[in-house]
């Protein structure tokens, strides 16, 4: 077969540019046509794609409000500049509260009465010291190698030992100054030495708070402190000059003495503007939706998702969760967003908020707008609260009952109504395990206690006890001339319990024991048998039936029925899991996308398809214009050869 390059070459006419003429014009229809399909596509994933943005987006501020706690904002403020004071909205109330700073938390400060003639040359004795802040002990040793009072110092800070120390030159030598690293009389140190003979002098450095001039040669320079605070003439006490947990709510700096006014009231206009958050989102939706699927009636022109179903589907499936009465509230005051002044603009879809009437709701009926936004459950018996639900707990009324209360684990002593029922020596120690997991070890002042006494003593010792504070427990002790001294763990359940694991042997009177532990709740919900969780009585997601994923907590009373409780599910939940679905793998965005998609694979085929026919066409017009190309060429070989043979010819007729 000829070349496409040689084409012509018999003809001077069916050469290569014929070809791909011709070839150009067989690819061009079904080539446009695959170019508009590809482009309409694109269009439509892009389009699509903006759509899932702005659902995507609408997103979030429904989901700030599914929170009860949104529903909730507060915003206090203090009138003297001596208590500074921040609010944890979801957690406080309204109120007012009349505070008086009677201390301040204040870190202890020791000070070398005995100066030193050089920092880093002069002995101050080898041995070793003890540090004792709280409930911890570190021991630091003192040989040749830092024999001297800056080389004192630097041990003690490397140490961490909850203790700071430094050298300071008051300008007739050196003294030696410590301070406590936290604030508190909790964190006083209490330092002892043991000294090494023939190299004397570290007993200058012991100090006890208990006798804070027994020893001369150490002085303290700022005793150690709680804060002290009254309010509404109740005084608390802390370490800290930060007081939490107190108020609810409320956390309370104080920075001087004195009285200050600090009121909590309700902060409607921050809810308002979360509530805007949500009506703006949506109203930018709508934006989009009306950009994207319009029709223009002067022009006939429509956008590209003109009459489009899934434009239909979403808009309906969210204006259905939006206007709707939420089940539940149908009795109550507030029962769907144009309650709260939420409605719906018939020209364009888009929500119009009247922040007003919303706060005038908020304040008049604050329970049933919550559950307008949020999930909430409402129980018949005040000792039952509602704690949450699971991914697939339906709406509905659910009864409840109770065949066991949990109960606190504890640890009890009989011990007589005596004066000296408990002896306790100097340098004591009691080590106490707390819900199977936290050792906490403390001590209290030498003596004789009764039972009321020792009760009092060992309770403030664990009440400031570091590990109990940062694992979150806490242990209330008690003393009946009758029960006898008990120890009891603040939390439920059957993990709860309180032992007493260790004791020094200079104390009689009370010996190491294992308490007994607490009782998880068990009973009933909706018929169906439920699990305890030390108060929370719950149904697991995977029990099955309507109620699976409910949990309540049973605060007091006695066994039996205890009435029911009613999940209400909120505008906001409802509408979160909506676009969820949309947004889902099996929404009607990922199904139309995905069919685009598939849709563009397929018009792919097709060019590859066409590209073969194209290819196959090429061919089969080279070919054929090969052969005319060759035919033509011998026609016009014999044509010359005729041609040759008549011009031969006609000499010898004119010779004749």
């Amino acid at each position: 077969m000829a070349s496409i390059s040689s084409l012509g070459i018999g003809s001077g006419v069916l050469t290569s540019d014929l070809v791909d003429q011709l070839v150009a014009a067989e690819r061009r229809p079904t080539e446009q046509r695959l170019d508009r399909q590809t482009e309409r596509s694109e269009a439509l994933i892009s389009a699509y794609g903006k759509l899932r943005s702005a659902v995507t987006e609408l997103r979030l501020p429904m989901r700030q409000l599914g929170s009860a706690d949104a529903m909730k904002s507060f915003s206090a403020t203090s009138s003297g500049s001596n208590v500074e004071v921040s609010v944890d909205a979801g957690k406080a109330a309204r109120g007012s509260y009349s505070l008086n700073v009677l201390g301040l938390a204040e870190a202890q400060a020791l000070a070398s009465t005995e100066s030193f003639a050089d920092r880093d040359a002069t002995s101050v004795g080898q041995g070793t010291l003890s540090l004792q802040v709280g409930d911890k002990t570190t021991e630091i040793t003192i040989d040749s190698d830092n024999d001297t009072l800056q080389g004192l110092a630097n041990a003690i800070n490397e140490a961490n030992a909850g203790v700071s120390a430094g050298v300071i030159d008051t300008g007739n030598g050196y003294r030696l100054t410590l301070s406590s690293d936290e604030t508190g009389a909790a964190n006083a140190v209490k330092i002892s030495a043991t000294e090494v003979a023939g190299a004397e002098g570290l007993v200058r450095f012991a100090f006890d708070p208990a006798d804070p001039t027994a020893n001369a040669s150490m002085t303290q320079t700022i005793e150690a402190a709680d804060a002290r605070l009254s309010i509404n003439g109740v005084e608390v006490t802390r370490a800290t000059n930060t007081i939490e947990n107190v108020v609810d709510g409320l956390t309370f700096n104080l920075t001087d003495l004195g009285k200050s006014t600090v009121k909590v009231e309700q902060d409607t206009g921050a809810v308002a503007e979360r509530v805007q958050a949500f009506v703006d989102k949506f109203n930018e939706l709508q934006g989009t939706i009306r950009e994207l699927s319009s029709f223009n009636s002067e022009t006939g022109q429509g956008s590209i998702l003109t009459g489009d179903s899934t434009v239909r589907t979403i808009q309906n499936e969210l204006k259905s969760v939006l206007t709707s009465i939420i089940p539940g509230l149908e009795g109550a005051s507030v029962r769907s967003l144009a309650d709260v002044g939420i409605g719906t603009d018939f020209r364009t879809g888009e929500l119009q908020f009247d922040s007003q009437k919303f706060q005038q709701q908020l304040l008049a009926n604050p329970d049933d707008v919550t559950a307008l936004f949020a999930e909430q459950g409402r129980t018949t018996d005040s000792q039952v609260e509602f704690v949450r639900t699971g991914s697939n707990t339906r709406p509905g009324s659910y009864d409840i009952s109770v065949t066991q209360m949990a109960s606190r684990g504890s640890l009890n002593y009989a011990i007589a109504d005596a004066p000296d029922a408990i002896q306790v020596a100097a340098d004591n120690s009691f080590t106490f395990r707390v819900d199977g997991e936290t050792d906490a070890t403390v001590s209290i002042a030498a003596g004789n206690y009764s039972g009321a006494d020792f009760a009092t003593a060992i309770q403030e010792a664990l009440r400031t006890n570091s590990a109990l504070n940062a694992a979150e427990r806490s242990v209330q002790v008690s003393f009946d001339p009758t029960e006898g001294l008990t120890f009891t763990s603040n939390r439920f359940g059957a993990d709860s319990n309180v032992s007493l694991t260790s004791v020094s042997a200079d104390v009689t009177g009370l010996a190491t024991a294992t308490g007994s532990a607490g009782q998880d709740v068990q009973g009933t919900i909706n018929g169906q048998a439920a699990q305890g969780d030390g108060q929370v009585l719950f149904l697991p997601s995977s029990a099955g039936g309507n109620a699976a994923g409910l949990q309540v907590r049973i605060t007091g009373g006695d066994v039996g029925s205890r009435g029911s409780v009613s999940f209400i599910e909120g505008v906001s939940e409802r509408a979160v899991d909506s676009i969820t679905n949309i947004l889902g793998a099996n929404g009607s965005l990922s199904s139309r996308t995905e069919s685009l998609n598939r849709d563009l694979e397929r018009i792919q085929e097709d060019r590859v398809k066409l590209d073969l026919r194209i290819e196959s066409y090429q061919e089969r017009l080279v070919k054929q214009f090969s052969a005319a190309d060759s035919l033509i060429s011998q026609l016009n070989s014999t044509r010359d050869y005729v041609t040759q043979q008549l011009a031969a010819l006609a000499p010898n007729r004119q010779n004749d």
